[in-house]
């Protein structure tokens, strides 16, 4: 997994012409901060209100929606809770809790090269999204 720093998402917004307005850094912060946790749009709202006080959650929402129609990030839509976002463009797993909804990086061991599977298969990877669910440590230790 690659450590992402907030220039990593600063760059590139430049280059593709937008503005570095204090709510869009503390909106970067904010995913930066907490991509462990891969963060939902309400944890990114309560952490960019304390860097700054002028950001709406509707400003977080129109935000998270461009950064991820650019590319810059991943949202993870899910039927029964709220949507994620994930700073880490590389191939990854997600390892996600049914219980806590907790989101696990998991590196996959082996390489997996779309251009492998386009030639075998005749399919065209465009996105990746590779998930696991079930139940982390800290919940199954809970249910003993």
């Amino acid at each position: 997994m690659r450590m992402i720093n907030k220039e990593d998402l600063i760059g590139p917004l430049k280059e593709k012409g937008f503005k570095i307005t204090p709510q869009r850094l503390a909106i970067i912060d904010a995913l930066v901060e907490n991509r462990h946790e891969h963060p939902g749009a309400t944890i990114i709202f309560s952490e960019a209100r304390k860097k700054a006080k002028r950001v709406s959650l509707s400003t977080v929402y129109a935000t998270l929606k461009e950064f991820s129609e650019s590319g810059l990030i991943k949202q993870l839509e899910f039927d029964r809770m709220e949507n994620r976002y994930d700073v880490d463009l590389s191939d990854h797993i997600n390892l996600i809790c049914k219980r806590c909804g907790t989101i696990i990086d998991y590196d996959i061991p082996a390489p997996l090269e779309p251009k492998d599977i386009a030639r075998k298969s005749g399919f065209i990877v465009t996105d990746t999204r590779m998930e696991l669910h079930g139940y982390c440590r800290e919940c199954l230790k809970r249910s003993d």
